[in-house]
């Protein structure tokens, strides 16, 4: 029997080692292995092209919404299940939106997190129950899911990239690292969005961060 191989994807070592434990338990899966960062998780992906990534969003060195959609591109065989404290709306949809397939809290049970994983190894969609209640609710009450990014769709994909590493606190220096471009570059892009969405200065953009929930200031 082939197992499901997963790559943990968090930032805290003792979630990871949660996690881990947990996974191996299971006799249809196995961890093939871990990453503390985007980064390290993009890599990690291109090497051990492993069935599910079980990713956070909130992740330093490239944030988890920018990880998906690397990793979608790069291994169109590995798919996504988010493991997240965040249950707002605008994180779930652009968590779909960038590609992953399924979505899941932190404080959900253990069980949950085993279905997650095969569920979306079998190509199916998983939302944790509060959440897809939730969703499907808005639907039956005739409430369109909410455009809740408003101006910030306006923007390219890498000027999203840029915009989440600015607010995230990254320097210009950090940002060219990252995505692997030249300062001037980003000082462009930075430019530029700051343009599309009528910002004059890096505290207006965290505020506006905060109002579409790329930034979440409260932990439910």
């Amino acid at each position: 029997m082939n197992k499901i191989r997963i790559l943990i994807a968090d930032n805290h070592a003792v979630v990871r080692e949660g996690l881990r434990a947990l996974i191996n338990r299971e006799p249809d899966m196995e961890v093939a292995g871990e990453a503390g960062d985007g980064q390290e998780t993009l890599k990690q992906a291109k090497k051990l092209r492993p069935d599910i990534v079980l990713l956070d969003i909130s992740m330093p060195r490239l944030s988890g919404l920018d990880v998906i959609e690397r990793i979608k591109a790069a291994v169109d065989t590995t798919n996504i299940v988010i493991l997240s404290m965040y249950k707002k709306e605008p994180y779930i949809h652009q968590a779909l939106a960038s590609g992953a397939m399924g979505y899941v809290l932190k404080h959900s049970s253990s069980r949950e997190v085993i279905m997650a994983i095969r569920e979306v190894s079998q190509g199916k969609y998983f939302l944790t129950p509060q959440i897809n209640a939730k969703i499907i609710r808005g639907y039956y009450q005739n409430e369109r899911p909410k455009p809740a990014f408003g101006k910030y769709e306006l923007l390219s994909d890498r000027e999203q990239q840029v915009f989440r590493l600015i607010v995230e606190g990254n320097s210009v220096a950090e940002m060219a690292t990252l995505l692997g471009v030249s300062p001037k570059t980003i000082e462009k892009h930075r430019s530029n969005l700051m343009s599309k969405l009528d910002m004059p200065n890096i505290v207006s953009l965290v505020k506006y961060a905060i109002s579409i929930g790329i930034i979440d200031t409260e932990i439910e």
